[in-house]
């Protein structure tokens, strides 16, 4: 799983819904653009490394659609039915993308392999380099915002969007050496380029389910996140140990379950006190988290059984 940033842990719930619906507007915005731009390079230029990115721009679109309709499922409030939130919306959205993805690399690599096998001159070069110029420039400045989105609220959906644009952003370049390469007469790079694309889109696919199916089965947090919980919770002068810490992230929220150990003789009243200022520094560090913490007398923790996978808190 993929490690928070400390910005993202330092924004509010509100903010980073705000964040989310800019950058899925933003996506939307530049890939009917380039989807429009790349469509009128193609039709002059018959390039199929052109027409590769003419796919994924256009399935690009349709991604960024289902993550504008998910962010606003994934933002919205707990309710009486789902009482966790939305946030697992997200994930389900970047596992949609997936398959946008997956499909549109099989039929790159058909297509492809059908022009390689086949080659045919291109018949204009300088729309497609203008073109390809413009796309390089416009999805940099979204990637930029998309980047900074991504480190104020760690939201999947947007990775996986954000991810979408980076391989744009590399393949619009490699269009550009294809074209130039055909200027010179070496048609064969256009398909071989455009293969090499394709192979990369899959794997692009696979980081957004991986990721994806991380929120799905509620992996823990990143071991050097679980320390740092712990030592905020340790910082606490009546807190003697910590034990059956689990942690998981759903959307933007953070959800945080850990048990303290305090001395014996403690008012029940005191030993809810200490919980509740651990909670407050946890929440500093974590302003959409979810925090529950059970106390317990230290000298009973060696006599409550402890799943195995929960030895090593």
């Amino acid at each position: 799983m993929t490690k928070t940033s400390p910005e993202a842990a330092a924004v509010s719930p509100e903010e980073s819904a705000r964040l989310m619906r800019l950058a899925t507007y933003a996506s939307i915005t530049v890939a009917i653009i380039l989807v429009l731009a790349k469509t009128v390079a193609w039709a002059i230029t018959d390039s199929v490394s052109i027409l590769a990115t003419l796919i994924d721009s256009t399935l690009d679109s349709l991604a960024s659609l289902i993550n504008l309709f998910a962010v606003r499922q994934a933002v919205m409030p707990a309710d009486r039915e789902h009482r966790f939130g939305h946030g697992k919306a997200e994930a389900l959205a970047g596992l949609g993308q997936s398959a946008f993805i997956a499909g549109s690399a099989g039929f790159l690599l058909l297509e492809s392999g059908r022009r390689l096998m086949s080659p045919v001159p291109l018949e204009s070069y300088g729309p497609g380099l203008v073109v390809m110029g413009f796309s390089i420039v416009l999805t940099l400045a979204l990637i930029t915002f998309q980047r900074h989105v991504v480190r104020k609220t760690n939201s999947t959906a947007i990775k996986a969007d954000a991810l979408h644009y980076r391989t744009d952003f590399m393949v619009n370049g490699s269009v550009i050496l294809a074209l130039v390469l055909a200027i010179e007469g070496w048609h064969g790079f256009d398909a071989l380029f455009a293969i090499g694309i394709a192979i990369y889109i899959l794997y692009s696919s696979w980081e957004i389910v991986r990721q994806s199916l991380d929120d799905l089965m509620d992996r823990e947090l990143p071991e050097e996140e679980r320390e740092a919980i712990k030592r905020i919770a340790m910082s606490h002068a009546e807190v003697r140990g910590l034990h059956d810490l689990r942690s998981r992230r759903s959307g933007i929220a953070t959800f945080l379950q850990l048990h303290i150990e305090v001395a014996d003789n403690l008012s029940l009243l005191h030993a809810h006190r200490i919980s509740d200022e651990v909670e407050r520094e946890l929440q500093q560090a974590y302003p959409a988290a979810e925090i529950i913490i059970h106390v317990d007398p230290e000298s009973i923790v060696p006599l409550e059984p402890v799943p195995e996978f929960l030895q090593n808190p």
